[in-house]
């Protein structure tokens, strides 16, 4: 059995009972870091008889055939990553998706989760949202990224580095927009736990004026399309583009004002004021 369990984020208070019993049960556990296991081990008062195999971003794919034949031998695999569940922006998805490819049995120790303990932090709407990981590390790359999440409706939440905040901030600002309501959440459950609420100018600026540490976990308000502005020309442009592939006027008009989510007569009263012209 492969056996994926969360790891608290920062109190070992989170641990449930049941991550207790696996850790000291486990005939092998795969850690992302042996010695942050061991910490968190020796906070739980707990020990260990398992054999520890390290399993990180950087050794994933090279175990996966040793990990693969431990379970395939009938011994249970424990995987515990530095924090939050395996799998989500840390090992654990592919060798999940091989168990399942090989018919091995998955088992899920639920817990603790940066991601959904962000979003609650930060009182943005949670019915719907998403998780994009991390930023691309060059600002062309992450520009481009971010321009891409410029118009997601749902809240969406990624990680980053400390000593990347700031730029990636003034990268999601440029792309998105200052106004855009945002929320830093770092070292969460931890002593220094801090969540900062704003907009993504505020957000920035807060970021350049405080030496930054920690775990961070960003959370950004979605794309409200009632806010979306078109000028007349942006209109007339879109219409004109689809009677140039062959479709009438009319059904253009239509087409553009679905599209943008504008009323109809909005776009035909652009289309009148530029033929009067």
């Amino acid at each position: 059995m492969l056996v994926l369990a969360a790891i608290p984020l920062g109190n070992p208070l989170d641990a449930s009972d049941h991550l207790k019993e696996w850790i000291q049960k486990a005939p092998v556990i795969a850690a992302e870091d042996s010695r942050r296991f061991g910490r968190l081990c020796a906070d739980l008062g707990l020990t260990y008889k398992a054999k520890l195999i390290s399993f990180f971003e950087g050794n994933e794919l090279e175990r996966l055939d040793e990990l693969l034949a431990i379970m395939e031998s009938g011994q249970d695999l424990l995987v515990v990553t530095d924090a939050g569940m395996p799998g989500i922006s840390d090992p654990g998805y592919r060798l999940a998706r091989a168990a399942v490819e090989r018919n091995i049995q998955i088992k899920v120790l639920p817990g603790p989760s940066a991601v959904t303990t962000a979003l609650l932090l930060s009182g943005l709407p949670s019915d719907r949202f998403s998780f994009e990981g991390f930023p691309p590390r060059t600002s062309g790359a992450r520009t481009t990224w971010f321009q891409g999440l410029a118009e997601e409706q749902r809240t969406f939440i990624f990680f980053e580095a400390p000593h990347r905040l700031l730029e990636s901030l003034t990268d999601a600002e440029r792309a998105i927009g200052s106004d855009r309501q945002a929320v830093i959440c770092r070292e969460m459950t931890k002593t220094y736990e801090e969540t900062i609420r704003g907009s993504l100018l505020e957000l920035r600026e807060w970021a350049a004026a405080h030496e930054i540490l920690g775990e961070i976990t960003v959370v950004v308000h979605g794309f409200d399309p009632s806010t979306r502005t078109f000028s007349q020309a942006d209109l007339v442009a879109a219409v004109v583009e689809r009677e140039s592939a062959g479709i009438a006027r009319k059904e253009a008009i239509v087409e553009v004002a679905k599209a943008l989510g504008l009323p109809k007569r909005a776009v035909f009263d652009a289309m009148v004021e530029h033929k009067s012209r």
